[in-house]
């Protein structure tokens, strides 16, 4: 029988054990990647990238820098979430060029806005750059997470990690980019105790307020 999205959303944990003999199929990847890349983003501009890694000695050597958290090198693939050490006008325009090329839409459209968000990321100083791009970041992260659930896919959301280093061993400078996240994913363990346990959350009396 096939669950519905709460019952899903109610199965999803995060996952502490996953089952090292369990590989996500290319199908199923393919979904996350696609999902990733259509996540909804401030202004549409994606300064936001996704390293997707299997090979198990590149995150046996990470695992030292997130804490030695077993997700990192058990999970069938980590993937880590980055964002752009630049973000700048180059972007603004790429996404512009973009949209002139998929919607057919004339210049004298999309000037007066290319205009306006050029200024907007030109006049952004670099800690409130970082900022946005890090909260974009965590959209990526929630959306891949709820279509983990969707697809019976188990993930473990990540912050516990030493960034300067994760980049260093990625060499991410290379790519102009900074990891912020962390999410392993695959299929949990059958002796994961933590997969049992009923979910703890309020009542929705005390987290929803409608007017």
């Amino acid at each position: 029988m096939t669950m519905s999205i709460i019952e899903k959303l109610k199965w999803r944990y995060a996952t502490k054990k996953f089952d090292v003999a369990k590989k996500l199929s290319d199908e199923k990847l393919e979904i996350l990647k696609e999902a990733f890349n259509l996540t909804a983003l401030s202004y549409g501009l994606q300064t936001l990238k996704m390293v997707i890694i299997e090979d198990k000695n590149i995150r046996e050597n990470l695992l030292l820098h997130c804490f030695n958290q077993r997700q990192v090198v058990d999970s069938s693939h980590l993937l880590v979430l980055c964002i752009q050490t630049e973000i700048d006008e180059l972007d603004v325009n790429e996404h512009f060029n973009s949209i002139k090329v998929i919607r057919n839409t004339p210049d004298s459209i999309l000037e007066p806005f290319k205009k306006q968000m050029k200024s907007t990321i030109v006049n952004m100083k670099t800690d409130k750059k970082i900022d946005w791009a890090t909260n974009q970041a965590y959209i990526a992260l929630g959306n891949l997470m709820t279509v983990c659930a969707i697809e019976e896919i188990d993930s473990c959301p990540m912050e516990g990690f030493i960034p300067k280093e994760v980049d260093k061993i990625l060499k991410l400078e290379s790519y102009g980019l900074n990891s912020v996240l962390m999410l392993p994913v695959g299929y949990r363990a059958d002796d994961d105790m933590f997969a049992g346990f009923k979910k703890v959350r309020k009542q929705l009396s005390k987290t929803i307020i409608e007017l």
